[in-house]
């Protein structure tokens, strides 16, 4: 198996409600690198698995509108928990819809599994893996 990660950050603000949250279910602020793997099976006719520079820009474009920004005001996210795990799956839903739509160039629709990672610190991070064919 094949893979190209690639790596941004956003700063986000929210509040998880629930006991067990503790502390966190007041407003707090999160710095999270973000990491996203391809996986394919075999290269593409230029030898990559994605266009690393396609890719960076998609995964920019997806970050955007949370990056700077209070979750608890998103209306996509309204009545949700915006954990660390919820947000890998948003994220590896939005890198799924752009390998779907084209946007990281020929040949990605071969990538057949997608890992999203949310480090929150050097002693946690939480990820979302999943085949996508």
């Amino acid at each position: 198996m094949y893979a190209v990660e690639v790596r941004e950050h956003i700063m986000i603000a929210h509040s998880l409600p629930g006991e067990v949250f503790g502390p966190a279910q007041n407003l707090h602020g999160a710095t999270y690198v973000v990491d996203v793997a391809f996986y394919r099976e075999v290269l593409g006719e230029d030898q990559i698995v994605v266009d690393i520079g396609r890719a960076l820009d998609a995964l920019r474009e997806t970050l955007a509108p949370i990056n700077y920004t209070n979750l608890d005001t998103v209306p996509e996210f309204a009545g949700k928990t915006t954990s660390t795990e919820f947000l890998c799956r948003h994220i590896f839903n939005k890198m799924k819809e752009a390998i779907a739509e084209g946007r990281l160039g020929p040949g990605a629709e071969q990538v057949n599994r997608l890992k999203v990672t949310l480090v929150e610190s050097h002693v946690a991070k939480a990820w979302y893996e999943a085949a996508i064919a």
